[in-house]
């Protein structure tokens, strides 16, 4: 038997379409009532941040800013591909994928954060559509659909409670072949403590811990990254994760890891003695220790 050319169109869509309704039957993946107040706690904190976020300088760079010219070279051609930014926060990486011909998506679970998102979009004359979800409700939310791409980081891992789960959703959300890139502040950055507190030294001191293992850590803080302080600022959950935790985790959700890169650069100054590259970022100087400050991972789902 042979079917004609658009005879295959239709059974190929059918069977798209009973693919997604099984992955919409999935068991969804659940975190524990604790980890569920602190992730609620979370979305309350960014909502706040939000808007000071979308007004401050910080964010008045363009788009293409915040990429390392690396990640293009991994990420290689993006038109038509699908691509999902979890975690997107405002959105500002997110509009340079619509850019470069991406079929974009953007998840967050804070709908203050998306609202930004959307002016921003909007404002740069992109196509991308926003998705309130917790990251770990991100295959329901999204309708099951799979992606070529999946793009997270920079400030994302952190609010993760657990890591194996959520490398069931972002495998899930993988088309075969697919892979995810993860861009994100290493762990030492995040032992050294990632934004300067006023008056303290230039010393590269640990601050806290560089594994996982000892739970959520509370923050007090009601300034943000941004310099604004937040009036009512709720409390804060972050999780630590090792480089050796993130790689096994992902290796165990089925995914085979192609390559791990760590970057002595910043967007921003860390440390006051931090010089500016060509390209608008930080490094520490010649005489201070060669350390990595941020990471880049791609994984492929293999099948």
């Amino acid at each position: 038997m042979s079917l004609s050319g658009d005879a295959w169109t239709w059974a190929w869509r059918d069977w798209e379409d009973e693919d997604r309704i099984r992955r919409q039957k999935e068991k969804p993946v659940a975190l524990e009532a604790d980890e569920l107040a602190r992730v609620a706690a979370n979305e309350a904190d960014w909502d706040a941040r939000a808007p000071l976020h979308a007004a401050s300088a910080f964010y008045e760079r363009p788009a293409e800013f915040w990429f390392a010219d690396y990640e293009w070279d991994d990420l290689g051609e993006l038109g038509g591909r699908d691509l999902v930014h979890l975690q997107c926060h405002l959105g500002t990486e997110t509009i340079a994928f619509a850019r470069r011909g991406a079929k974009t998506f953007g998840l967050d679970l804070s709908g203050r954060s998306l609202d930004e998102a959307r002016r921003f979009a909007d404002k740069a004359g992109v196509g991308v559509e926003y998705v309130r979800a917790n990251v770990y409700d991100a295959g329901e939310a999204l309708g099951g659909r799979q992606f070529d791409v999946v793009y997270t980081g920079k400030g994302a891992l952190c609010y993760l409670p657990d890591l194996a789960k959520w490398a069931e959703v972002v495998t899930r959300l993988l088309k075969p072949g697919g892979f995810v890139y993860i861009v994100e502040f290493h762990p030492l950055l995040n032992s050294l403590r990632p934004v300067g507190l006023p008056g303290e030294s230039d010393e590269l001191v640990l601050r806290h811990d560089y594994l996982e293992g000892r739970g959520a850590i509370a923050h007090e803080s009601t300034v943000t990254y941004t310099g604004d302080e937040v009036p009512g600022r709720n409390t804060s959950y972050e999780w630590m994760h090792g480089l050796g935790e993130l790689v096994t985790t992902l290796s165990a959700a089925g995914l085979r890891i192609d390559s791990l890169r760590e970057s002595e650069v910043l967007q921003w100054p860390r440390w006051p003695s931090m010089v500016q590259t060509p390209e608008g970022w930080w490094r520490l100087p010649d005489e201070a220790p060669r350390i990595p400050l941020l990471f880049a991972l791609k994984a492929t789902k293999v099948s």
